[in-house]
């Protein structure tokens, strides 16, 4: 180690018989000009190197010899002046092209250490110590420190020495830069830009090291050579805010990075409810409190305290429809203390605009809110880890921290109170039951749903995208209901256009409602074993945007789900299996036959998954063959509802 600084030393040393041969101007060169020049001198950095070991020693050296020069000189300033060693430097890299960037740094100033710190060591010492006085002369000490030269060149030792310290703490603060690379660039963005222009920071170190040591020279000989360290001295320090405002970047990255991490990790073990909103909300020492919507004061998060929380997340773009799902939550949990409800506003960047819309929202729910929440750590987790994308969501988290449903908005949306306290074990009982279809039509049509009760009425729901198939189904079913073979068996036939008004008219609300209720089924059987209910809501769901689909239903039961294609060949072809009827019953002749028809049509089948689901399945069987689907990515915009991109 000793022997590299040593002989990087002897060229430091040498940079003063170079300085007829230095690039004037260097100053004004772009640090992509300088990386074209530095990057010829570096090859591949095989060389294993402490370089953490002699920087503490070179510390050690220049720290209390610069305290030394403070000592004996008296503090002045001086206006600066320009000068650069700038072949020198490439000379000294050239040399240390094997080794990485900072240990090329950490070396030359090691070997300026060696000069600087055993002249100022004579200089504190020659008039105790023999020994130090006889080395002293020969390293021309006495020049620089009688009285008479102290007094006449003072600011420009100053100037050296206050350069010296700006030197040492780039170099510390590239030093953090290197330890901090445990971390991920990709995850510690600010890493990535500090690293990638450590090169150019080192090169403007090595500058100014080679220009200090020139001046060390000049300042101990019989010439009174000027050579002005001024525009050194403001480089290196331009260099050193910039790195220390990166720094900070940094480590508040690397916080936010601890911060999400244990937060993943509270999520895994018994933790109390409090920490984990401190972390979501970034805050360490003093928590952000609650808004209490009930009495519109803020209280403490000691209110959560062994609670069970429903945490409802959305961005600001929700309707009153979306909170009034919530209300006989809310009151569920007035009549039961052991839970509550929290909603977290995901807004990244708040204006005064937004600010006022939450406001408005949040006068709007009598529950608890969360006024705001950290965009590194808490915005960040919810959409990586809970699969946030935009739409709202209702989280079930125990008293504990354990999350029992990452999203129960769907059950609340379909079943209500019913599917209290929403947690996987509930979602599981209500989702298996064979009357799926009812929550549904409860939402369009009360009257509807009571009616279908009644065990033996069979009701054909319908629509589809376009309104020529509708009135042809209608027409088609119509004849099709009153076919003899019907009234001979006493089977009623009713019909049900979804997203048709009483008088014919379009009725958008009913047809949103109707296929947010069937994307809300499908979400609960995302990712469980296919069964045959899961086969006919996905089913029903992949004839959402089709022209024309018809689902059969037997009281609250469905029968079947089938495009309108394949449906109105059914209707067409009764006398063709009409006859079955009177030995299989109309139930199972009209499935066989429908089954039939499927097979043999061959339509592609297409099913567009609902963000709310969060994470997507890896695959997805058709629900209308054995084959596995295959997948692609879309994007839709209805030019209703949801905020506009501003660029």
């Amino acid at each position: 180690m000793f022997n590299i600084a040593h002989h990087v030393a002897t060229k430091v040393v040498s940079a003063v018989h170079h300085v007829e041969e230095e690039i004037r101007g260097l100053f004004t060169l772009t640090d992509e000009k300088i990386m074209d020049h530095i990057y010829e001198t570096h090859a591949h950095a095989d060389e294993t190197f402490d370089d953490d070991s002699l920087f503490i020693i070179t510390e050690n050296i220049l720290k209390p010899a610069t305290q030394i020069v403070d000592k004996i000189v008296q503090l002045s300033c001086k206006a600066p002046g320009e000068d650069v060693a700038h072949k020198t430097t490439l000379a000294i890299l050239k040399k240390l092209s094997t080794y990485q960037w900072e240990a090329k740094a950490v070396l030359t100033l090691a070997a300026f250490a060696l000069e600087y710190g055993d002249f100022w060591f004579l200089a504190q010492h020659q008039h105790s110590d023999r020994v130090a006085k006889s080395l002293g002369i020969l390293k021309r000490v006495p020049i620089l420190t009688k009285p008479a030269e102290l007094q006449k060149r003072r600011q420009a030792i100053l100037e050296l020495n206050n350069l010296i310290k700006a030197t040492l703490q780039v170099m510390e603060i590239i030093d953090q830069f290197d330890k901090l690379s445990i971390y991920d660039p990709k995850e510690i963005t600010g890493l990535s830009v500090a690293l990638d222009h450590i090169p150019v920071d080192v090169y403007w170190s090595i500058v100014t090291v080679v220009a200090c040591s020139t001046k060390l020279t000049l300042l101990t000989s019989d010439e009174d050579k000027p050579y002005d360290l001024a525009p050194y001295s403001q480089k290196i320090h331009y260099v050193l805010n910039k790195l220390k405002i990166q720094l900070v970047v940094c480590r508040r990255q690397v916080e936010e990075r601890e911060t999400y991490l244990r937060l993943k990790k509270f999520f895994q073990t018994p933790t109390e409810v409090m920490e984990i909103f401190k972390a979501l909300t970034f805050t360490k020492d003093k928590p952000q409190l609650l808004i209490d919507g009930s009495t519109n004061t803020t209280v403490s998060l000691e209110v959560l305290k062994k609670k069970k929380i429903f945490l409802f997340i959305s961005t600001l773009e929700i309707t009153e429809e979306d909170i009034s799902y919530l209300k006989p939550v809310h009151e569920g949990t007035k009549r039961d203390e052991n839970y509550k409800i929290v909603w977290i506003p995901m807004v990244e960047n708040w204006t005064p605009e937004l600010q006022k819309k939450f406001e408005i929202l949040r006068s709007r729910m009598p529950w608890y809110t969360i006024q705001s929440i950290s965009v590194s750590v808490g915005i960040k987790f919810i959409k990586e880890e809970w699969n946030f994308k935009g739409k709202p969501s209702l989280v079930v988290m125990n008293h504990q921290g354990k999350i029992e449903n990452t999203n129960a908005l769907h059950l609340v949306k379909l079943w209500g109170i019913k599917a209290f306290p929403f947690d996987k074990a509930a979602e599981e009982k209500i989702s298996s039951e064979t009357s799926w279809i009812r929550p549904v039509i409860l939402n369009i049509d009360s009257h509807l749903s009571d009616l279908m009760l009644k065990e033996e009425k069979y009701i054909f729901f319908y629509g589809g995208k376009d309104n020529e198939w509708i009135k042809q189904f209608t027409a088609k079913a119509n004849a099709f209901a009153n076919d003899p073979i019907f009234k001979e068996s006493k089977i009623n036939i009713d019909l049900f256009c979804v997203g048709k008004s009483p008088k014919g008219g379009e009725d958008h609300g009913i047809l949103v409602r109707f296929w947010d209720g069937i994307e809300s089924l499908f979400v609960t059987k995302a990712h469980k074993q296919v069964d045959p209910v899961t086969q006919e809501i996905q089913k029903l769901l992949s004839y959402k945007n089709e022209s024309g689909w018809a689902l059969l239903t037997k009281g609250p039961h469905v029968v079947t789900a089938g495009h309108g294609f394949t449906i109105l060949k059914v209707l067409d072809d009764l006398e063709k299996w009409k006859e079955v009827i009177k030995v299989k019953g109309f139930e199972i002749s009209f499935k066989e036959y429908h089954v039939k028809l499927i097979q043999s049509v061959r339509h592609c089948c297409r099913l567009d998954i609902p963000s709310v689901i969060g994470k997507v399945p890896e695959k997805m069987q058709c629900p209308e063959c054995p084959r596995t689907m295959e997948s692609f990515i879309s994007y839709k915009c209805c030019h209703i509802d949801g905020p506009i991109a501003h660029h």
